[in-house]
């Protein structure tokens, strides 16, 4: 049996997620391709579904996460804002310091697992 240990953190904002792992995973894949499209074809999901989670993102934080260019010749294309950025940065230290303040009692779990 293999088991793997996943934290799921989330921040609500009323009754939105307004910041949760599929949403900081899609914002750092669209760092990486550049494009809301290869972003979440990447992550499996459809591009309606990926814009409703930046849309969320950019409603629910003081400042949006994501800039557009419009599309056209030049190809259009998307960029993670500075703000978004840091928003990835802040929560992957978090996930970071959960996992090892939390390292004994997950090993023990993980032992009590049939």
């Amino acid at each position: 049996m293999t088991v793997v240990e996943q934290f799921r953190i989330r921040f609500m904002k009323n009754a939105d997620i307004a910041i949760g792992p599929g949403k900081i995973k899609l914002l750092e894949s669209i760092a990486e391709t550049g494009s809301i499209s290869a972003a979440a074809r990447r992550d499996g999901m459809s591009y309606r579904r990926a814009w409703m989670l930046i849309d969320t993102m950019n409603k629910c934080c003081a400042k949006p996460v994501l800039s557009t260019l419009t599309g056209g010749r030049a190809g259009g294309g998307a960029r993670v804002t500075p703000f978004g950025l840091q928003l990835i940065r802040h929560y992957r230290r978090i996930e970071l310091r959960a996992a090892k303040a939390g390292a004994r009692d997950i090993a023990a779990i993980k032992e009590m697992l049939a």
